[in-house]
């Protein structure tokens, strides 16, 4: 009753004045902004920027929640391609979208967390792997660190550790942001759905040579920083979508397909069994469709291996996602038989399949077997702490290695036996933790988001 009294009483003379001061600059300031354009700027540019703030500052309410910034983060790891953005602001460095977006989550989740006021610390599932993960890193780079300064190639390698340390606090990030069991069902079907159309516009460009994540530029406030993306293999374009490269392309149709079989039992959305069913089988179906327009031989072998530990784990659920994926399998099959005999026929023959990893000896890019003799006489030089992560550079002037489409590979050069804790650290601990403490849904659905992030950023990376 108090604070209904309080709300009807007249404001102070002091109040008023105050309030009237605020709106006086406030419209300075839209003035000041509105010549600037006229006389400096775009005047339609501005117009649509001030249209903006305005809608941002009416929905405020519902755009500055955490659940929104959740989704927006995730929204911009799906949509916008990394290393192809940033905003329109000169500050020296580009800033890409998804570099603000942390920047910005991170600042708020401590403020927020140390203040106690809407967020409470929530810890994440294994956040001890991804601390496994940066120790080695870093440990790698201390047992080279005399080498790196006499060479002076210091700051890069731990300019590299710490990127990564910032770009792994996504996991961190998540974990604070997923506060229910709706909003956890909520962001794993606009993943799986955004998912399905990434793999339909791959398709498009496959075949139509028109990637619309370099478009975005049109209708947002986005600097395009470069528009190289193209490679050919099958007679065609490889399609890039949303990623840095067709082999991350790939690989995220791979993350994302187990969260739509998930989906088909534990979704709410939709209620009826067998369209929700259908529902999610398109979405596989759409993701497929992109995994093939990557023409990847790598998400092939991923999901490959990712059966093959299902039918060790859970056999009746493998069987079961064999007799869904058997006649999709054979329809893409049917209607697109050159770009599957490009992915999935390749593996057929062994012969040629081998013979193809021994392809450009000597060239960048050279095959992944071909590889294996240089980088194995490489690893005996320095076996236990590797050269240090970071300091093979495989592209630019600066180059002075090869390229290693192996990503386990590379951790053995760059950081030794040391590395490879690390990778089987992060490799392993999410098998160990579902399947060591059987975890509901919710927390099966968290475990993925954080690998989701983890892997994401493993796989960016891992592309020169």
């Amino acid at each position: 009753m108090a604070v209904e009294v309080a709300s009807l009483t007249p404001m102070s003379r002091r109040d008023r004045l105050l309030r009237g001061g605020v709106d006086v600059l406030i419209a300075l300031a839209i003035g000041a902004v509105v010549i600037a354009a006229v006389l400096l700027a775009d005047p339609l540019m501005v117009g649509g920027a001030l249209v903006a703030a305005a809608a941002t500052f009416l929905l405020r309410k519902w755009i500055f929640t955490w659940t929104t910034m959740l989704f927006l983060l995730t929204a911009v790891i799906l949509f916008v391609p990394i290393r192809r953005y940033a905003l329109p602001i000169d500050v020296g460095p580009a800033l890409e979208p998804y570099r603000v977006m942390i920047v910005a989550l991170i600042v708020a989740i401590a403020v927020a967390v140390m203040t106690g006021r809407s967020l409470t610390w929530r810890p994440v599932v294994w956040g001890w792997s991804i601390a496994i993960f940066l120790w080695t890193m870093f440990a790698s780079l201390m047992f080279n660190a005399v080498t790196l300064t006499e060479a002076g190639a210091v700051i890069g390698p731990l300019g590299n550790v710490v990127q990564l340390g910032f770009l792994l606090s996504t996991a961190v990030i998540v974990r604070q942001l997923l506060r229910s069991e709706r909003v956890v069902m909520i962001l794993l079907n606009f993943m799986v759905i955004g998912g399905a159309a990434i793999g339909c516009f791959a398709f498009i460009e496959r075949y139509f040579g028109v990637n619309v994540f370099l478009q975005l530029q049109r209708f947002l406030p986005l600097v395009l920083l470069r528009d190289d993306a193209e490679s050919l293999r099958a007679g065609g374009l490889r399609a890039y979508a949303s990623a840095q490269h067709p082999i991350a392309l790939s690989v995220v149709f791979c993350m994302l397909i187990p969260l739509a079989i998930y989906l088909m039992r534990h979704s709410p959305w939709p209620r009826v069994s067998l369209t929700r069913r259908l529902l999610y089988i398109a979405c596989i179906g759409a993701m497929g469709v992109g995994l093939l327009s990557a023409v990847s031989r790598t998400g092939v072998v991923v999901l490959g291996v990712m059966f093959l530990v299902t039918l060790l784990l859970r056999p009746r659920v493998a069987l079961v996602l064999a007799a869904i994926a058997l006649p999709i399998v054979t329809l893409v099959g049917l209607v697109l038989p050159r770009l599957f005999e490009s992915t999935v026929g390749s593996f057929l023959d062994i012969d040629a399949l081998i013979a193809s990893q021994f392809t450009s000896i000597g060239f960048a890019g050279q095959g992944r077997l071909a590889d294996l003799p240089e980088a194995f006489a490489d690893f005996r030089v320095n076996p236990w702490a590797g050269t240090g992560v970071g300091t093979r550079v495989v592209v630019g002037d600066a180059a002075n290695a090869q390229i290693l489409d192996n990503q386990w590979l590379g951790s053995l050069l760059e950081a030794g036996v040391i590395g490879m804790t690390k990778a089987l650290a992060r490799e392993f601990a999410p098998a160990i933790r579902i399947n060591a403490v059987a975890p509901g849904p919710v927390e099966t659905a968290m475990v993925s988001l954080e690998h989701m992030s983890e892997e994401w950023i493993a796989k960016e990376l891992a592309i020169p």
